[in-house]
């Protein structure tokens, strides 16, 4: 795909993504900091409600994945966007925990339930492979919030009210922005309703075990966030700021090769092939971090940086076989809904992964890094076979349709 997509539509909703993201970015940086350090709530009682929000969020997608099916995912998914712009606008007034953690669970409910309203625009207007668009958008996604983060710094650098207040204001505005986009995208037909039950997705086992596969993979995003930060300022002598050149390198890595490394994954059998090569490379950067306590400074800063390449190029082949395993695998009547079920996965890990990540990596130390490691391997390795079992299980596009009723027989005389 070339550096602008050739199609109208996904140009758009590529617009649409990046003023998104550019706004998530200013979140993702300083959201935390702005509850702590500017509103002045223990950091317990955030951490407490972002885990109250991201339970809530979990069954959001699975309903409005459904709606964006039965109503035109256009309109679905931009009302979704501005629900997140009203709430988080409302974060200014949030000066108590039950008003942040309304205000939260409101945003994260709805940011949910936009990945799962999109999925059936992407499909629409992907192409012959939307799944090449999808990490198209991914390569979008990254910097957008490399752009919102660097803005952010300008905030958390001040740090008074009125500049985080600002931040805020631009986040809400960028959603915002991102919903008026989608004006100029055509609108889509609801997929035409089928037979059988409505909640198709939650009664599909192997696209479950699918979805829970994945969830224990998509672990992986904690570990340049959580984990490798924590390791480095308290198990290692490697100086701060390669924290932030960790994130660059991933961020520059991501933006460059996302597309290219989704390329020979065209079929669910290559989607499962990638989990498993993801999961051997998550085994082996782990091995590598674990190593670098204990060592001089310019060896673990080596170590680090090369286990973050070796992650980033397993993160790849995950992204892009969970990119085409849920489109591929999902039927189109219901992708909406199928994406909104495959999107728990990733809910749950970052909901958990957290604290999993902080028990084994941190406070047991190197042996934890080698349980991480080998519970992605593992992960890795079950992958193909979920994939083959969800594969057989698919019904047979000639014969799925909905055939006229066969005559009855004549009654004799």
């Amino acid at each position: 795909m070339p550096l602008l997509p050739t199609s109208g539509p996904q140009r758009v909703l590529a617009a649409s993504n990046f003023v998104y993201t550019v706004g998530s970015g200013l979140y993702l940086t300083a959201g935390v900091l702005y509850f702590t350090e500017a509103v002045h709530l223990p950091a317990a009682q955030v951490g407490l409600g972002l885990g109250i929000a991201g339970g809530l969020s979990l069954a959001v997608g699975i309903g409005v994945g459904h709606l964006a099916d039965r109503r035109g995912a256009r309109g679905v998914y931009a009302l979704t966007l501005a629900a997140q712009a009203l709430a988080t606008a409302a974060f200014v007034l949030a000066d108590s925990f039950w008003l942040f953690a309304v205000t939260v669970g409101t945003t994260m409910s709805a940011k949910a339930a936009g990945l799962a309203a999109r999925a059936p625009l992407i499909r629409h207007y992907g192409g012959d492979r939307p799944q090449v668009f999808r990490a198209y958008l991914r390569a979008v996604t990254n910097v957008g919030i490399s752009l919102g983060a660097l803005l952010a710094g300008w905030a958390v650098t001040v740090g008074t009210l009125p500049a985080y207040r600002l931040l805020v204001a631009g986040n809400a505005v960028a959603f915002a922005a991102s919903a008026a986009i989608l004006i100029l995208l055509p609108p889509t037909p609801p997929a035409p309703p089928a037979g059988g039950p409505r909640w198709i997705a939650l009664r599909d086992r192997p696209y479950l075990l699918l979805t829970a596969l994945d969830g224990v993979m998509a672990v992986q995003f904690k570990v340049l966030t959580v984990a490798v930060p924590l390791w480095l300022v308290t198990a290692t002598t490697a100086p701060r700021w390669l924290i932030s050149g960790t994130m660059l390198v991933n961020t520059v890595i991501v933006v460059a090769f996302q597309m290219r490394a989704g390329r020979g994954i065209d079929s669910p059998a290559a989607g499962g092939a990638a989990y498993r090569r993801a999961g051997v490379a998550f085994l082996v950067s782990c091995s590598l971090a674990s190593l670098s306590a204990g060592i001089p400074a310019w060896a673990a800063a080596a170590l680090l940086m090369t286990a973050m390449v070796i992650h980033t190029v397993g993160e790849l082949w995950h992204s892009a076989a969970g990119f085409e395993v849920s489109f591929a695998l999902a039927p189109q009547h219901a992708t909406g809904q199928y994406l909104g079920v495959f999107g728990l996965g990733a809910g749950l890990a970052e909901a958990f992964g957290p604290g999993l990540l902080i028990a084994l990596c941190i406070t047991w130390g190197r042996p934890g890094w080698y349980v991480v490691g080998a519970l992605f391997a593992l992960t890795g390795l079950a992958a193909p076979r979920a994939v083959r079992w969800a594969h057989r299980r698919q019904p047979d596009p000639d014969t799925s349709r909905t055939a006229p009723a066969a005559p009855a027989p004549a009654r004799r005389a």
